[in-house]
């Protein structure tokens, strides 16, 4: 709940100095929490877990909405795109680099005991779990198939 307080009262902010893109992310962390709470099955509150969670979800899409439309030969709307998913990242935890999600998977690697391609299924159970919020999910598979082949 912290989470969003801060959320909020950053929206506040950012509509007093005039901040239009952040002001627009800030918008859609809300739109998406609420749409959390309210959705069928929902208990009215969202955790700070579930919301590091919506905001991880709504900065990938941003990204891929701007190779999208960097595809497209559209630059100045892949630019918004990128400058929302940024003042998005200011709210999730801090992303670790290649070389220590590379770390952690190898001491995860030699944890579990896999030493063969076949493997990979009980390591990346161990590793979602362990680097949930920390790294990309297509990073970490990228990095256990190299390290398995």
């Amino acid at each position: 709940m912290e989470l969003e307080k801060q959320i909020q009262a950053d929206m506040v902010a950012a509509m007093k100095a005039h901040e239009t893109v952040r002001l627009a992310a800030l918008r859609g962390i809300k739109a998406a929490i609420l749409l959390a709470k309210t959705s069928e099955g929902g208990n009215g509150e969202v955790s700070d877990a579930d919301i590091v969670k919506i905001i991880q979800k709504l900065v990938k899409q941003r990204k891929e909405s701007a190779g999208i439309y960097t595809q497209q030969n559209r630059p100045e709307l892949a630019e918004n795109e990128l400058a929302e998913a940024s003042a998005m990242e200011v709210y999730l935890p801090k992303q670790l680099g290649e070389a220590e999600v590379e770390a952690e998977l190898k001491a995860i690697i030699a944890e579990v005991g896999a030493s063969k391609p076949s493997d990979m299924g009980k390591v990346m159970g161990v590793a979602t779990k362990r680097l949930a919020g920390q790294a990309d999910g297509r990073l970490i598979s990228t990095i256990v198939k190299r390290l398995l082949s």
